[in-house]
């Protein structure tokens, strides 16, 4: 029987402290105890049900992260402030000084200069490979490795992660393997198909309202709470606690998540099409051509689409400003950072969200300087977006 995270959603039985549909938002900062053992057995994880300080966990936040943990298919979740933070604390609590991490080396920019300029200072190194070229990701483990990190669709190339095959790698090495899933959630279910810890930026599709930063982590529940121990859990001590009214709003918005994806892919597919037969360079996974579209028909639920990302070329930053710019005025969509929002956004990545690439990476990559990345959204009427996108192109001379 094939996954269907949002019948997994839907079944959560979430009360409010007075049969409220929502449940409640607990706004405190500590909790009480009627007895001083239980208090003791909280500090120590052995009171189920029991909570202590915020930091460590909240009611509201207990709500989210079930939430998101029945979507993936894992034991446990843990929501944090944001998407850097799950991603962050999930690697600091699995790697120590001396240690090394193989990781695509195409990935968000703020990952990338995470693992490439703050990580050293820990004495913790990581090799950056073509995380599709399987051969060279089991190549580029060494003794002192501990994990693999991908994103399951890449930021901004769209590359696809063959999630099963790094699995094995992991597993033959007993390392972890760590998937970014910000892209493709509900499409695909990464812990389903072998990874060891799943981790979210909630700012993008999950959430999909452009109005709130937060993260999640999904694995088992040794894992999730080791993180959170008290006495030297990563996520417990850096203390990259969420809001408990952001994680209410979240946990609502998840509720429509699945009606949102499929719209988002639709429209998407649509675009890249168009794209397509307008002779301009697209990359999207949708399109039988895109390197990774075998991959993702395999390990995807083709319920939800090939994804709401799209990738042009324009071949130079000053043409893809001028084509944003024009865009924007046409009522396109926004000029803007992120992704997964209602309204379609396009940045440069080059020149945005892969900023901290150096250059000579970009290049390295193949990320073209005049790369244009799209996060389509919930058009009602993408016919209408198009002939918006086709005029700004044959302003700025890229159509005849």
């Amino acid at each position: 029987m094939k996954f269907d995270p949002a019948s997994q959603i839907q079944d959560l039985k979430q009360f409010g402290e007075f049969g409220d549909v929502n449940p409640c938002i607990t706004d405190s900062a500590t909790f009480t105890f009627m007895q001083a053992k239980t208090m003791v057995d909280t500090f120590q994880g052995k009171a189920e049900g029991c909570y202590l300080y915020s930091r460590h966990w909240n009611p509201s936040n207990k709500y989210l992260a079930d939430a998101i943990a029945v979507m993936e298919g894992t034991e446990e979740g843990w929501v944090t402030a944001s998407g850097m933070a799950a991603i962050t604390c999930a690697i600091l609590h699995i790697c120590k000084a001396g240690d090394h991490i193989v990781s695509s080396i195409t990935t968000y920019g703020g990952t990338f200069a995470f693992l490439q300029n703050y990580l050293p200072k820990f004495n913790i190194t990581t090799s950056f490979v073509d995380i599709t070229n399987i051969d060279e990701v089991g190549k580029a483990i060494q003794p002192n490795t501990k994990l693999i990190y991908t994103e399951t669709m890449t930021n901004p190339l769209l590359q696809i992660s063959d999630i099963p095959a790094l699995a094995n790698i992991a597993n033959k090495h007993g390392i972890k393997l760590v998937v970014d899933n910000t892209f493709t959630p509900m499409m695909i279910a990464p812990a389903r198909l072998g990874a060891h810890i799943v981790v979210y930026s909630l700012t993008k599709y999950v959430n999909g309202k452009n109005d709130c930063i937060a993260g999640a982590i999904c694995s088992d529940k040794e894992f999730i709470d080791s993180m959170i121990d008290v006495n030297n859990g990563t996520a417990m001590l850096l203390g990259p606690a969420l809001d408990p009214l952001r994680s209410s709003a979240i946990l609502k918005n998840i509720h429509t998540l699945h009606l949102r994806m499929r719209q988002h892919s639709y429209n998407a597919q649509f675009l890249a099409e168009k794209f397509k037969k307008a002779g301009i360079k697209v990359v999207y996974p949708g399109l039988p051509e895109h390197p990774g579209h075998d991959t993702l028909k395999r390990i995807m639920n083709p319920s939800y689409g090939f994804g709401g990302m799209i990738a042009i070329d324009l071949v130079t930053s000053k043409q893809a400003a001028e084509l944003m710019e024009l865009m924007e005025m046409e009522d396109v969509g926004y000029l803007a950072v992120s992704l997964g929002y209602f309204k379609t956004l396009f940045s440069n990545s080059g020149k945005s969200t892969s900023s901290e690439v150096p250059e000579d990476v970009q290049h390295e990559m193949g990320l073209s300087e005049g790369l244009v990345r799209f996060s389509v959204g919930l058009d009602n009427d993408i016919e209408r977006t198009w002939e918006r996108i086709e005029g700004c192109l044959r302003k700025v001379g890229f159509l005849g």
